[in-house]
């Protein structure tokens, strides 16, 4: 009798996963990280920060890879999302700065650069308005100064309720499915770990993740971004239909920051051709030469 073919397990994680580990803060509590290590203690250290919805895995599993070649990386799940803390605090993105910071501190690093993807990207300002002891420079991609400005887009905020209804749902993995088997083609690179990135997708609390995205909407950071003095770098998703590249580049002008553009949507992080680990990386390297 012929062997049978051995089935594909798409419910496993990739093999490159760095390390995962809980890092316990006094008095805030346990958060999930994933840790890399550089062998040359002279390479940058960067601290991923994901965006809305998502976990550090999630947005960043893309990048991996490349930054473990050239940096020291801590990637943390916020508050709500993946494995991130739990709190009955209400969701306020400072706050959630300021749990990074600990963060960082309780692992005795500094001199870092914050690397922070949509929702990210505030957060990462966050650090560097909040911490500045703890930042060497900044690395914001794929997001945006304000993000209510127009009322197009405080129209698309009162759909939070429906997405939490959603969220809540039992047809959740269902609509999941269905949305990754979409953007996710067989020769993006991941296809093989669309159930592992659906049931990763699961994780977040759905309470949390609705007053994350409160949070994002009410975000205005155009009184003060150009007052932090922080090399800065910015990622421009030239085919981004969630936050449109005019508002990016508006955000690169007013921290006067380095900018790649890479012709990728919002959600290609996910896609290994889409250049976002590529571009990562340049953007880590030349905010890291300038200090």
């Amino acid at each position: 009798m012929p062997d049978l073919p051995t089935p594909i397990r798409r419910d496993l994680p990739p093999s490159w996963l760095p390390a995962g580990s809980i890092v316990r803060v006094p008095d805030r509590g346990e958060f999930f990280v994933r840790r890399h290590q550089h062998p040359d203690p002279a390479a940058p250290t960067v601290l991923l920060l994901h965006g809305w919805t998502a976990s550090s895995d999630l947005q960043f599993i893309g990048a991996y890879r490349a930054l473990m070649e050239v940096c020291s990386f801590v990637g943390v799940d916020h508050r709500g999302h993946g494995r991130g803390l739990r709190s009955l605090k209400h969701y306020e993105l400072d706050e959630v700065a300021d749990d990074a910071a600990a963060v960082v501190r309780e692992l005795g690093l500094s001199n870092v650069i914050p690397v922070g993807y949509s929702m990210g990207g505030p957060i990462a300002m966050y650090v560097a308005r909040r911490h500045p002891d703890l930042v060497r420079g900044i690395v914001v991609q794929a997001t945006a100064l304000e993000w209510s400005a127009t009322l197009r887009e405080r129209l698309s905020w009162k759909l939070l309720p429906i997405m939490g209804a959603a969220l809540r749902s039992w047809t959740q993995p269902y609509v999941l499915r269905k949305a990754v088997e979409r953007m996710m083609t067989d020769d993006a690179g991941l296809a093989q770990h669309r159930d592992w990135i659906i049931a990763e997708t699961m994780r977040g609390d759905a309470r949390v993740v609705l007053q994350a995205g409160k949070a994002l909407s009410r975000h205005d950071a155009r009184s003060w971004a150009s007052t932090l003095d922080v090399p800065a770098g910015c990622l421009v998703t030239t085919k981004d239909r969630l936050v449109k590249p005019r508002k990016q580049r508006e955000l690169a002008a007013a921290l006067d920051a380095h900018v790649v553009e890479v012709p990728m949507d919002h959600l290609d992080a996910l896609d290994l051709r889409s250049g976002f680990a590529e571009a990562t990386v340049e953007l880590v390297r030349h905010v890291a030469a300038q200090r």
